[in-house]
């Protein structure tokens, strides 16, 4: 398995040194040296990366997923269904990286593994306290007895609040870049335009004097 994951990382390692070979000498000086050992080093890094970023945005789709999910679960727990038969549900209405992990929960839950081990496995999968409180409010209502529809519907609606507060935040950090390139590239053209329009008039203006 390591050899497996070794291979991108020597191949695009290989790849960053053959094109170190092509860069470096047009590089100048003393970069040459920089470039020729950064090229390979960043081949050799750039798959894990790349799959760490696709791990986030895997992860960041799911959580999107689940309070809608949430829901769906709740109304199938108020009405006497159990997690497995909501799971199924959810894995057939949606496509996305929560209904594949839910399918993988059914199919273990229709080979017989029991329903404590098919949540932890489901959470062992996927990181984040999110899906962590998911499988906890399943356990405690299999165990005490507890509204599962409840639970689930508080959830969602914390998620919901966590989703827009973040919105919310990446909104308030843009609004500072929006003014920093208005300030920096709309402004000075407009500037230029002004004095574009008084240069190209500046004998109706002079004469007028």
């Amino acid at each position: 398995m390591k050899g497996v994951a070794l291979a991108p990382r020597l191949v695009c390692a290989a790849a960053g040194a053959l094109t170190a070979i092509l860069a470096a000498p047009a590089a100048p000086g003393r970069l040459a040296w920089l470039v020729a050992a950064a090229l390979p080093a960043a081949g050799f890094v750039a798959p894990d990366a790349l799959r760490a970023r696709r791990a986030r945005r895997r992860l960041l789709l799911l959580v999107a997923a689940m309070p809608d999910a949430l829901d769906l679960l709740a109304v199938g727990a108020a009405s006497g269904r159990g997690p497995a038969a909501g799971f199924a549900e959810v894995a057939r209405s949606g496509s996305g990286p929560l209904a594949q992990e839910l399918s993988i929960a059914v199919a273990e839950l229709g080979c017989g593994r029991p329903l404590a081990e098919a949540l932890g496995q489901l959470r062992s999968r996927v990181p984040g306290s999110e899906m962590a409180s998911f499988c906890a409010a399943i356990e405690r209502s299999r165990r005490f007895g507890s509204p599962l529809a409840d639970q689930l519907r508080r959830q969602a609606s914390a998620l919901r609040r966590d989703q827009r507060r973040a919105i919310e935040e990446r909104a308030a950090r843009a609004a500072p870049k929006i003014q920093l390139v208005v300030a920096l590239v709309l402004v000075p053209s407009v500037l230029l335009m002004i004095a574009a329009g008084l240069i190209a008039n500046a004998d109706l203006l002079l004469s007028g004097l």
